[in-house]
């Protein structure tokens, strides 16, 4: 075969080879914008119930700067009924602390967060417990109570825990209140048995005395 017979045949490689290589990066770059829109997506789910002014279910939350949400004392909504069998089978209904501030804390033993906060709440519960506070956890996820039991005993937590290990009093809550993924999460109710400030993040002993401080002092 002639010079002049090849050189079409080099000419119809060239473009292919372009073509792979311009190709390649425009698939990568789909492939990062498909990730970044699932996590997007992700993020929102995740954050967007009812956590900001006017948020999802008119439960009048407001969110300050530390990820803390409030409401005033003259729109908060009632929290639903959260009674049933505790990590220790004893029956506990919280409508029995009505006149103190209540501290509800959901929490699972799988839970790297909830171990990380663990011994804050356990401070935080011993320094109130003599100031009208009573602390309630809301055991999630656990598939018995022997691990949720251990680790109220490695971190000597001093307050009772709801069993719920399918998440059903979570979901009792007016919609926008609570996100059943977002574990840990913390509500205050105030002493009328009312949502009073939420988080769904972990906390640290200083942004939960921050939380439960302004109720406390409420009269």
């Amino acid at each position: 075969m002639s010079a002049a017979s090849r050189a079409p045949q080099r000419s119809n490689r060239a473009p292919q080879s372009s073509h792979r290589a311009t190709s390649a990066p425009r698939v990568r770059r789909r492939a990062a914008l498909a990730a970044g829109a699932a996590a997007a997506a992700l993020l929102v789910t995740a954050c967007g119930s009812g956590g900001t002014s006017g948020g999802g279910g008119n439960t009048n939350f407001v969110t300050g700067t530390d990820g803390i949400s409030t409401v005033a004392e003259g729109k908060r909504v009632a929290a639903p009924d959260l009674s049933g069998e505790t990590l220790e089978g004893k029956q506990l209904d919280v409508a029995d602390y009505r006149g103190k501030v209540v501290v509800l804390n959901v929490w699972g033993s799988w839970c790297n967060p909830c171990r990380a906060e663990a011994k804050h709440f356990a401070k935080v519960a011993g320094d109130y417990a003599d100031k009208d506070v009573q602390f309630v956890g809301i055991n999630t996820r656990d598939g018995s109570t022997t691990p949720a039991l251990a680790f109220e005993k490695d971190f000597g937590i001093p307050y009772p825990s709801l069993y719920d290990p399918t998440g059903k009093l979570m979901l009792r809550f007016e919609k926008g209140t609570l996100n059943p993924q977002a574990v840990p999460s913390t509500l205050v109710l105030d002493r009328e048995g009312k949502v009073a400030a939420r988080s769904l993040a972990a906390l640290d002993e200083e942004r939960l005395r921050k939380m439960l401080e302004p109720v406390v002092a409420e009269k």
